[in-house]
């Protein structure tokens, strides 16, 4: 006897086997049990959830012996002929293949006829959002008006495609797809029914694979069976399916929670020897990155794919709310985008790498990332240094200060050596205090975009170098009580403008022109000279 695929073989018989979809089968079987039959249904799902199978279990229950029932006996000829396909008053159609008009009137041309051996002629047409607009047009009044013995059954994957006079002559079920926790408890099951030797851990990374679809689960099931020669175990499949080793995964978690860089790589480096997917690999950080944030809002990890909650808990200890969001956003960007890039590898690195560049800066700053500005600053490499002349760092012979004290801020900055996006940032602080090694500052809240890390260390630096010792720099966002140097310049240049317009006003050469000639001082157009050199970095 030849073997039968396992999706086949454990295809449900009836609504009781039928997992995951226990809204649909509810409504249908109070239908049947009352005989409340609509003549049209539409089921609407992802691939593998059960649309055709609990469509041909509905055809069993209107056509049992026994009479339209939810629980059809599975004995009778009807339920065995239409189980083994060749049950002559159940006519399934392939929309995908017959498209076309003809194919359409050619079927309904029998519809009128009495069925030949069950109580209702069921007409099953799959994936029914592939018929063409004609095809449509021609099945609509039959479709809403059917003689009484007929029953449409209709099966989509993407019911969006489907006319909106199709859907309103249609009682239509969306079914769900599956979740991991529910796959593998039905592998679990098949598994020992068939005396397969496996690992739990095997079957839940089959579960995630098969992305909610059932069917795809027991493929994948009989693909490992082959692969594994018999047992499926974890290290099997994962090699199988390309999958990363979960240790992996979660160490590249913590070295993300520690900001260091070339502990990432060396990761990577690792997971490239087994040939990984990628794209998997990403999916399996944002999964973990997912469970990390779950955590730190209700602090419980729901136990569906075997995590470790001790784990989690750790990490979400040491990674902030704030951090886990953002680390999660790039995960799913760099698994969009990783076809993108010159190999999957470097994709996955330049992910990471992004996920510690953008890590957002503020008061929340723990000592790490503190810590790993000054490594970075005290341990420059000779490649990094630029071939042309640059200001050499002051003494204390020539620095302008050589002991702190408290600065006028807005004359301070223009003693630094900041430019760019960094002197735009400083520019919009206020001085606060300093606190031993540390300067505080206020940013106006409506300059944050410009607040980030990289930005706060080069402030940072300026201000050590000008006063020759190590500073650091803790930038706040909030109401700003003083001045900032933005804000003073924005009132002096005001100022500025209303005297020059003042002055404009009282000279006597303008007085003698609005007299004469009506003139009229277009007050846009005054502004006050200024020396642009100066400040032009």
């Amino acid at each position: 006897m030849s073997y039968l695929v396992l999706a086949r073989k454990w295809r449900p018989k009836n609504f009781l086997e039928t997992v995951g979809q226990e809204h649909v089968l509810k409504a249908l079987s109070n239908a049947l049990d009352t005989e409340r039959l609509h003549h049209a249904y539409l089921f609407a799902g992802t691939r593998g959830v059960g649309k055709t199978t609990i469509a041909r279990v509905l055809a069993k229950a209107l056509n049992c012996d026994t009479g339209i029932t939810s629980k059809p006996c599975g004995e009778c000829s009807a339920c065995k002929e239409i189980d083994e396909g060749r049950f002559v008053d159940l006519i399934e159609v392939d929309a995908a293949s017959k498209t076309k008009v003809d194919d359409t009137r050619e079927l309904l041309n029998n519809v009128q006829y009495a069925p030949a051996r069950g109580r209702f002629k069921v007409y099953l047409i799959d994936e029914v959002h592939m018929l063409s607009k004609s095809s449509f047009n021609a099945l609509l009044k039959t479709l809403e008006e059917p003689p009484p013995h007929v029953k449409f059954l209709l099966a989509t994957t993407d019911p969006q495609k489907l006319p909106v006079t199709v859907l309103s002559r249609c009682l239509q079920f969306n079914l769900k797809r599956l979740t991991p926790a529910l796959i593998r408890e039905r592998l679990e099951l098949i598994c020992k029914e068939e005396s397969i030797q496996f690992e739990l851990s095997a079957l839940t990374i089959i579960a995630r694979a098969a992305d909610g679809s059932l069917r795809d689960a027991l493929s994948l099931l009989d693909q490992a069976i082959a692969f594994c020669g018999g047992d499926v175990t974890e290290d099997s499949v994962a090699s199988m399916l390309g999958t990363i080793d979960r240790q992996h995964v979660g160490r590249l978690v913590s070295f993300l929670a520690s900001d260091d860089a070339p502990s990432l790589m060396s990761v990577i480096a690792e997971i490239d020897e087994q040939f990984p997917d990628y794209g998997r690999l990403l999916e399996d950080l944002s999964r973990i990155l997912q469970r990390i944030a779950v955590y730190q809002s209700v602090g419980v990890v729901y136990q569906e794919d075997e995590v470790d909650e001790a784990e989690i808990a750790d990490f979400a200890e040491r990674i902030s709310a704030e951090d886990v969001q953002l680390f999660y956003q790039i995960a799913l960007l760099g698994k969009r985008d990783i076809h993108l890039a010159p190999d999957p590898r470097s994709g996955t690195e330049m992910t990471l790498l992004r996920m510690l560049t953008f890590q957002p800066s503020g008061p929340t700053d723990d000592g790490r990332r503190r810590a790993k500005s000054e490594v970075s600053a005290q341990k420059p490499t000779p490649t990094m240094q630029p071939s042309a002349p640059v200001a050499k760092k002051p003494t204390a012979t020539v620095a302008p200060a050589t002991a702190w004290e408290e600065p006028e801020w807005s004359g301070l900055l223009g003693q630094l050596a900041l430019s760019g996006v960094s002197r735009q940032l400083a520019s919009n602080c206020a001085y606060i205090r300093r606190k031993g090694k540390m300067i505080l500052l206020r940013l106006d809240g409506r300059s944050e975009s410009y607040l980030t890390r990289s930005r706060q260390t080069a402030i940072a630096d300026a201000l050590s170098q000008h006063f020759g010792e190590e500073l650091k720099v803790d930038i706040s966002i909030g109401a700003v009580a003083d001045e900032t140097p933005v804000q003073k310049e924005t009132r002096q240049e005001s100022e500025a403008i209303d005297e020059a317009r003042a002055s404009l006003e009282a000279d006597p050469n303008v007085k003698i022109l609005k007299d004469m000639f009506g003139a009229e001082l277009v007050n846009d157009s005054v502004k006050p000279m200024t020396n642009n050199s100066a400040n032009q970095e």
